[in-house]
């Protein structure tokens, strides 16, 4: 099994604030604004919270609730009214679809989501980032592949595409890469028992990828064996001096850019431990 740490939701390119940590913890990946995509943000619902006036309000009304948005990865099946048939789905285009496919990313294989993400407060009858929060990496949803479908050369899938024609993927996506991953039933993991896709409803220590202790959201602090010394790789960071170990831990100078990094190691035993802390919460 490989790991896909996969950077999605606002950024400071796309809807350019960070997703909103609501009070108790709560995680609201909100996707990014989009042009000839099926849904707006006052369609939607996210971890039981509608976007519209969430998304209108945190951006100062830059982006309008009436804005289509791209509900990708699709994980909350309370996100939207439902056909029969529908599952979690994630779909994967261009450059980032053919740094997957080189990783031979497929059935079993797991997507742990990963976004910008801030406290933020209702106060004066408005949402508002709270002053001084920290901006940080968080994970907040997970997805195990069941299956990979090319959607450039699904000639007589129609029937078997048909609960997920309102994904993004399926809308004006011509080239040859656009591919479509499904959920597994169940995650295929030890000693977890979950759905093979969803949203994490609040977060938790396990699931912060950001040092806390230091300025930027893009230094990371992670288990030891994340280290290349220990034999695993993270694709786009390979280089040695993005890595430092500190005691049993490691601090990463996370790639800027990219949407995919890919994770491979032999230490299944930590890789076990290391998950079961981010479902346990």
């Amino acid at each position: 099994m490989k790991i896909v740490l996969s950077r999605k939701g606002f950024d400071s390119a796309s809807g350019g604030v960070p997703n909103p940590i609501l009070p108790g913890g709560v995680l609201i990946p909100l996707p990014i604004p989009a042009t000839r995509d099926p849904h707006t943000y006052d369609e939607v619902t996210v971890n039981g919270v509608a976007l519209g006036p969430l998304v209108e309000e945190l951006t100062g009304e830059r982006i309008e609730r009436t804005r289509r948005c791209h509900l990708d990865p699709d994980l909350d099946a309370g996100s939207l009214p439902r056909a029969v048939g529908w599952r979690p789905a994630f779909g994967q285009i261009n450059a980032a679809q053919s740094h997957l496919a080189r990783h031979s990313i497929g059935r079993g294989d797991l997507f742990l989501f990963f976004g910008w993400f801030r406290e933020a407060e209702h106060t004066g009858g408005r949402w508002r980032f709270v002053r001084g929060a920290p901006n940080l990496h968080v994970i907040y949803g997970w997805m195990q592949v069941g299956e990979v479908i090319n959607l450039a050369d699904a000639r007589g899938l129609t029937d078997r595409l048909a609960p997920f024609a309102d994904h993004p993927h399926l809308h004006g996506r011509t080239d040859p890469s656009n591919t479509l991953y499904l959920a597994a039933e169940r995650l295929q993991l030890p000693h977890l028992n979950h759905p093979g896709a969803g949203i994490f409803d609040k977060v938790s220590v396990a699931r912060i990828l950001t040092d806390v202790h230091q300025s930027k959201r893009s230094t990371w602090k992670l288990p030891e064996w994340f280290h290349p010394q220990h034999g695993a790789t993270l694709s786009y960071h390979e280089a040695s001096d993005r890595w430092q170990i500190d005691g049993t831990e490691c601090r990463l100078s996370s790639a800027a850019r990219g949407q995919e990094f890919v994770l491979t190691t032999t230490n299944f035993e930590a890789v076990e431990v290391w998950l079961r802390d981010i479902f346990g919460g």
